[in-house]
């Protein structure tokens, strides 16, 4: 006999796996610390949200994952960074250029500055599908559908269109769509609301929403605003000058924040029907104090 269990179910192997990640910057013999030696894991069809104020290290993690940055002397990344078991940091520049945009696709935070201004959004869309699936025979027909996908009202004439006769919140959709196209594994999306209004901000969130359920991918999430993560992602981590400072489930981490720096994040968010007479001030030198503890 033996005792292997047959119905006991093998742990899931995360899709990615960030370990010890440290990103230096180096300029004029001085070295910058931006990441702190990191690590966080996202499984397949989970979304991770990575909140924290500007300078504390979310984007540069996220395009770290893909080698984005700068290469050496300027930039220094080590650590691992493991997509499906494999090392993308110490992979060669060829073979990263086969996970961009094919494996790991990004959303950013400004699509104006996204797109390029003098060809229409067919092209560009058409660019990607080229680059990333030459196996596509019907790449009009491909391009239609994503934009459907991403409730673009007349898809075949907004074919034709360039960048600028689109709102913000099309232009968005658009970059979604240029994204989905690609058919990726995992898509981190960078502040992707951070450039529209309210209402605009609440139907691009119930859209990745909706297309994360129909194509069971993951789903990195990039933001300072605490406000867009509760009912969208899974797990959170908090981020405080490169450093994680706390993680988990997301609505433990809403419910029940432990550090003071999550605390005073969720402090910022409005709530309907209180009044609030200033912004909660973030005492940075108590946080430092409790941080070196």
């Amino acid at each position: 006999m033996t005792d292997e269990n047959p119905s006991a179910e093998k742990t899931q192997e995360p899709l990615l796996a960030v370990r010890d990640l440290v990103i230096e910057f180096r300029s004029r013999g001085e070295v910058n610390r931006a990441v702190d030696g990191i690590s966080f894991a996202v499984n397949k069809g989970e979304t991770l949200a990575v909140v924290g104020e500007s300078g504390s290290g979310k984007s540069v993690t996220a395009m770290s994952l893909t080698r984005l940055l700068p290469e050496e002397p300027v930039c220094r990344v080590t650590g691992a960074v493991l997509f499906d078991g494999k090392n993308l940091v110490a992979c060669s520049n060829r073979a990263i250029r086969r996970y961009r945009g094919r494996e790991i696709a990004y959303i950013f935070q400004e699509p104006a500055t996204s797109l390029n201004p003098v060809f229409t959004i067919g092209n560009q869309l058409a660019e990607a599908i080229k680059l990333h699936r030459p196996d596509v025979k019907d790449v009009r027909a491909e391009i239609i559908r994503a934009l459907d996908l991403v409730q673009i009202r007349d898809p075949e004439k907004r074919f034709k269109d360039y960048p600028h006769q689109l709102s913000g919140g099309m232009q968005q959709r658009v970059m979604i769509a240029m994204a989905l196209v690609c058919h990726p594994r995992l898509l981190v999306a960078d502040e992707p609301t951070t450039a529209l209004d309210v209402t605009i901000q609440a139907q691009i969130m119930d859209l990745m929403r909706d297309i994360r359920r129909r194509m069971s991918m993951s789903i990195i999430l990039i933001t300072h605003n605490f406000g867009i993560v509760s009912g969208f992602a899974d797990k959170v981590i908090v981020m405080f000058r490169g450093k994680i400072v706390e993680a988990g489930p997301t609505d433990t981490i809403l419910s029940n924040p432990r550090h003071a720096y999550t605390k005073a994040l969720i402090a910022c968010i409005p709530r309907l029907g209180e009044q609030q007479r200033r912004l909660t001030t973030i005492d940075y030198a108590e946080l430092e104090k409790s941080q070196s503890t």
